[in-house]
């Protein structure tokens, strides 16, 4: 059948160009997920110039990935590519958030929703670790401010209660930043008391020092 013979060839060329963007896509996730790991170490560095840079290059290669698949959405949104732009999100949340930036949005980076929502939540996770790095240092103003930063993203996500089909997964995400929030608060406030402790103690020595 010369016509069975043309279906095959053409489903067969299809699957073969499907498979090769498949692949190039999977390899561009993964670069994704390394330099945006890159940029969020360099922001806790306090490398804001090199982190910026690195969030340069994981847009280029997030434009990249799009337009692998650009022709195929089931491949568009399986879990490996918007995983890579998860954290895509994620990264250019957490530099935005300690460097005081404007938020970005997630049309600006080309980031769906649900993966955007979801990065929010995992940059909450990122806020706790640079804030228990500033408590060591005794900047408790700064700490109010992440704690705060950190209220407003669970606000938000809270929000959300659409089925997780649509979401990505977002309640799993929202009831870790709830977790996540709590310990910072209760690490903050232990914090904070030490510190106003060792305040009174360093003045009532001072006191006793000029009696």
């Amino acid at each position: 059948m010369q016509e069975l013979d043309l279906i095959a060839e053409k489903i067969r060329k299809n699957f073969v160009a499907k498979n090769a963007a498949r692949d190039s896509a999977l390899a561009s996730s993964r670069e994704l997920i390394r330099f945006c790991s890159l940029s969020i170490r360099a922001t806790h560095r306090a490398e804001y110039a090199d982190a910026a840079q690195l969030l340069a290059r994981t847009r280029e290669i997030a434009a990249q990935m799009k337009a692998t698949v650009g022709a195929y959405p089931d491949l568009y949104f399986t879990g490996y590519v918007q995983d890579a732009l998860k954290e895509l999100a994620e990264a250019h949340i957490v530099h935005a958030l300690v460097t005081d930036a404007a938020l970005p949005d997630p049309d600006t980076l080309g980031v769906d929703y649900a993966a955007y929502l979801n990065g929010l939540g995992e940059a909450a996770g990122e806020l706790r670790r640079y804030t228990l790095d500033i408590i060591r240092h005794g900047d408790s103003a700064r700490c109010e401010k992440m704690l705060s930063a950190m209220d407003d993203i669970y606000a938000l996500l809270v929000t959300m209660d659409f089925p997780d089909a649509l979401t990505g997964g977002l309640r799993r995400t929202t009831d870790m930043v709830r977790g996540v929030l709590e310990r910072t608060r209760g690490d903050l406030t232990v914090a904070v008391r030490q510190e106003k402790l060792e305040q009174t103690l360093r003045e009532f020595e001072e006191r006793r020092s000029a009696a």
